[in-house]
């Protein structure tokens, strides 16, 4: 009983170390920016994109918010400040250069949706609504009414993907 007792013990204890060792790394890739969950959907980010920018990366930045999606420099700190393998956080150009590339503009919004996700209409359901009015109006005033234009594109791009996947389902029961 005693030697079962035993292996049982270090079995825990190898789990524990093992589950906190995996706890110190998330955090570490947390904190070297990378992304570590993504709650925002493909359809989403282009949704975002279109409202935004109309996925038009000509003018790279505009009053401060740059890229197709528009990010600032406060939501990509926020989003954990991530940068292109070049780069540094500490560059001046990292703001920038990260904002300005789909890719790593797209993991720093699931970077910050992450973080500050929440159920901004009152449908208790934290989903690409709820990301919408949290990119536009930012995380603090997202239960706000969205700019006219911003949230005319963005649903009418919402609904566009949900008659497409509709449709493709549709095709896929035949």
């Amino acid at each position: 009983m005693f030697k079962s007792r035993r292996v049982l013990l270090c079995s825990v204890f190898s789990f524990w170390a093992l589950l906190c060792l995996w706890h110190i790394g998330a955090a570490d890739d947390a904190a070297a920016g990378l992304v570590v969950s993504r709650p925002v959907t493909e359809d989403c980010l282009e949704c975002l994109c279109e409202a935004q920018s109309g996925c038009n990366a000509t003018q790279i930045c505009v009053n401060g918010a740059c890229g197709i999606f528009r990010i600032t420099w406060g939501f990509w700190k926020e989003g954990g400040a991530i940068t292109l393998p070049n780069d540094t956080s500490l560059s001046n150009e990292a703001f920038t250069n990260c904002v300005n590339d789909p890719h790593c503009a797209a993991d720093t919004i699931q970077n910050y949706m992450y973080k500050n996700g929440q159920d901004c209409n009152g449908d208790n359901v934290i989903n690409c609504l709820d990301f919408g009015a949290i990119h536009k109006m930012g995380n603090l005033r997202c239960q706000d009414e969205l700019p006219y234009t911003y949230g005319r594109i963005f649903s009418r791009c919402l609904k566009r993907k949900e008659r497409d996947a509709k449709r493709t389902a549709n095709r896929t029961d035949i």
